[in-house]
């Protein structure tokens, strides 16, 4: 029953190919091993720049030099990608985790601020990472994310498939809060993380209903096939 679970929540995000994709306790975890470096590389990202933020809420981008990190970041899983599909290179399930990995994470220090920005009603300004010691740690923890997720969650068998679970569901949530904070009633509104609740519930019922209607797209496509 939970394998099923797996597959169906990672079904209409992910193409599920054995090999392409990463194993803990028996258990094929819901995505491959790209998409689980995402998923992964974002929801770490965004508790690593949580605790630099320090409950400041900062809703300024990073500066140009993060910035240009991020490009690579995200440049390196599409040449990745592009060229072992199209067939010019090999690649390895490494490659596409550690290249999921830094989009993901990269990806993260563009949300935070724009959850930000919508959500509270009193944001503060400032960017995170800032300054060198604080790119270095986040640098750092991209290098022991791909420690984490390649050799250290892998040992703690079905707990690992339920935490990418989760990743997904703080991905595609974080980013539906981005716009329901577009929607007057829940723009800027919030004080306390309590009055955030009905904007996050929305969105994670949105969140719902996107796995589903990707899965059901996917089934679509296949039965026409």
């Amino acid at each position: 029953m939970m394998e099923r679970l797996f597959q169906l929540i990672g079904f209409g995000l992910c193409h599920q190919l054995p090999e392409r994709s990463l194993f803990a306790g028996g258990y094929q975890l819901p995505v491959c091993a790209r998409d689980t470096g995402i998923y992964v590389g974002f929801a770490l990202g965004l508790l690593v720049l949580s605790v630099f933020a320090r409950g400041a809420k900062p809703i300024d981008l990073p500066r140009w030099p993060v910035l240009a990190i991020v490009g690579l970041f995200i440049a390196a899983m599409g040449f990745d990608g592009v060229t072992s599909y199209a067939g010019l290179r090999q690649t390895t399930n490494d490659i596409r985790l550690i290249t999921g990995l830094m989009t993901g994470w990269g990806l993260s220090t563009l949300t935070l601020p724009m959850l930000n920005s919508q959500i509270w009603a009193t944001s503060g300004h400032g960017r995170v990472p800032e300054g060198l010691p604080q790119i270095l740690v986040w640098l750092g923890g991209l290098g022991a994310s791909f420690v984490l997720a390649r050799w250290l969650l892998p040992l703690v068998g079905v707990i690992y498939p339920i935490l990418l679970v989760l990743a997904i569901l703080v991905t595609f949530s974080a980013v539906n809060l981005v716009f329901v904070g577009l929607v007057p009633f829940f723009e800027r509104r919030a004080v306390s993380l309590r009055d955030a609740i009905p904007a996050l519930l929305v969105a994670l019922g949105l969140t719902f209903v996107e796995l589903a209607a990707a899965a059901w797209l996917r089934s679509l496509a296949e039965g026409v096939r």
